[in-house]
């Protein structure tokens, strides 16, 4: 069934402030907080039916609610296709410039990682392909989102992990940024997290594959942009 632009919107403003707060979002929060134009009744009715549809779910019987896989994931299938996404600037390490970052490519996948872990409080894996390097970067931010407050989720999220691990040093993707959202990734263990996967090549015989990873509600659209920088910054050189 397709969504009306409301229910578009909505989902939209659902999600956004979930992202932002962490916290349920309730139809009279939408109401004080946005003008749609339409009374609470109707953002309610409108609340309920993305319900239905698959879209929200609801935690606990009086909780506003919070996005599925299937509301991510056409919130993020939206800002892939919209016309004017985010841009953003990723600044390399202090002290050096990208042509000197190229002469090395373990310095460049090195400060990549570092950098994209940075920009977008996630962890950042790094995987130099010929050399069959993995570097890991950011775990300090990612641990302060208060998913991690739970320690089945950092058990799960170390699981996770581990295959993702795995799963960058063997990823086939097309140049071009793959998303995989809470269970799409298959692992059973991946209900709570997202990854952000990408493959740059700075020559016909080296390969980088970049994997942003967080939780589930993490900010994609900024994430996106970044990725969008880095792919660009390869396709200079």
């Amino acid at each position: 069934m397709e969504l009306s632009p409301r229910q578009k919107n909505i989902l939209d403003m659902v999600i956004r402030d979930y992202i932002e707060s962490a916290r349920p979002v309730s139809s009279q929060y939408l109401e004080k907080r946005y003008d749609f134009g339409i009374c609470p009744a109707t953002i309610r009715n409108e609340m309920q039916k993305l319900t239905d549809l698959g879209y929200l779910c609801q935690p606990h019987t009086s909780a506003g609610r919070v996005p599925t896989d299937k509301g991510y994931r056409l919130f993020v299938d939206s800002l892939i296709d919209s016309p004017s996404r985010l841009v953003v600037s990723l600044d390399l390490e202090a002290g050096q410039t990208i042509d000197q970052e190229f002469e090395d490519l373990f310095r460049l996948a090195n400060s990549l990682t570092r950098s994209l872990a940075q920009a977008s409080s996630s962890l950042v894996l790094g995987y130099l392909r010929r050399e069959d390097v993995l570097l890991k970067e950011g775990w300090e931010d990612l641990l302060q989102n208060p998913e991690f407050a739970e320690k089945e989720i950092i058990g799960d999220f170390i699981d996770y992990l581990s295959y993702l691990e795995d799963n960058v040093k063997h990823y086939k993707g097309e140049p071009g940024l793959g998303i995989d959202i809470g269970l799409e990734s298959r692992f059973p263990k991946a209900q709570e997290f997202a990854a952000l996967t990408f493959i740059c090549q700075p020559s016909e015989d080296e390969e980088v594959v970049l994997s942003i990873v967080g939780p589930k509600r993490m900010a994609y659209e900024r994430n996106i942009a970044l990725t969008d920088q880095v792919i660009k910054l390869f396709e200079n050189f």
